[in-house]
């Protein structure tokens, strides 16, 4: 172990022809990378070398991409390509065509500046991933990509892509097409709006009862529980305020006495009111 000396990177298998370092050298900017002036007490050393090989590494696969010979790839490439964000990948398996891989960033929104008192720390991200088969012959009616959509970790409380329900991929249909569909039905801002009703709501039922009320940390991003009054809570749904809360027993049993829903409930009160009727 030499602390001291600069890391040694290496590749996996299929990636031989990704040599960064080489290529630096060749075109005379080794002097860009920051292997060149390694300084291991630097804390954010291998970060920074890290976030240098992933950019590198990112325009080495759109480079592969172009190469690709394959009519319908072209054209997805060139209309979706310059989109800021996006990031595309050859995946090659053993006994299967290759396939291209587009993870397409969605809803041009800071997500984070959409919550306010959220505890990110960093952009959070909906992406679209869509893998393409390579076909080099034509097709008069080429099938429908693979597709899915992914999160970063922490919107997941917010906003869960599980549940999404993908808009159906029409024949003949290309990303440019299917994009702002896509990013229409996700609702994103109505979630977001949510939240801030929700923190609302709470922060009008507290003078009402004389004293701070306990909730789910995660911004509301949840079902907050509240425990306001002799033994009981609310829980408010995610669809509130289109949906009123519910009020539990401290053991979390739904009351029977009354139905859940029977009181009088308008979503289009001000938290205010609904406070008041709740109470």
């Amino acid at each position: 172990m030499h602390p001291k000396v600069a890391p040694d990177v290496i590749f996996g298998q299929g990636d031989e022809g990704f040599q960064p370092l080489v290529d630096y050298d060749e075109s005379g900017n080794g002097g860009k990378s920051c292997l060149a002036h390694w300084d291991y007490r630097d804390p954010r050393g291998l970060l920074c070398l890290v976030e240098e090989l992933r950019l590198l590494y990112i325009e080495y696969q759109k480079k592969l991409v172009e190469k690709v010979d394959d009519a319908r790839l072209k054209f997805e490439i060139s209309t979706v390509l310059a989109k800021e964000g996006i990031e595309v990948s050859v995946v090659s398996s053993t006994g299967r065509s290759d396939e291209v891989k587009f993870a397409v960033p969605l809803l041009d929104l800071d997500l984070k500046m959409m919550v306010p008192g959220c505890p990110w720390k960093l952009p959070q991200k909906i992406h679209l991933q869509a893998i393409f088969p390579v076909s080099s012959s034509y097709l008069s009616v080429p099938s429908a990509p693979g597709l899915k959509l992914t999160s970063t970790p922490d919107l997941k409380s917010f906003f869960s892509v599980d549940g999404v329900k993908l808009p159906a991929w029409v024949d003949g249909m290309c990303m440019a097409e299917y994009i702002p569909t896509l990013e229409e039905d996700l609702k994103v801002v109505d979630a977001s709006a949510s939240i801030g009703c929700r923190r609302r709501f709470i922060e009008a039922l507290a003078p009402a009862f004389g004293r701070p009320l306990e909730a789910d940390p995660r911004f509301f991003a949840g079902k907050p529980q509240f425990f306001p009054f002799r033994g009981f809570y609310f829980v408010i749904p995610l669809q509130f305020p289109k949906q009123q809360p519910i009020l539990s027993n401290s053991q979390g049993i739904p009351i029977t006495s009354s139905p859940k829903n029977s009181y009088p409930w308008s979503p289009r009160w001000e938290v205010t009111e609904m406070a008041e009727r709740n109470l």
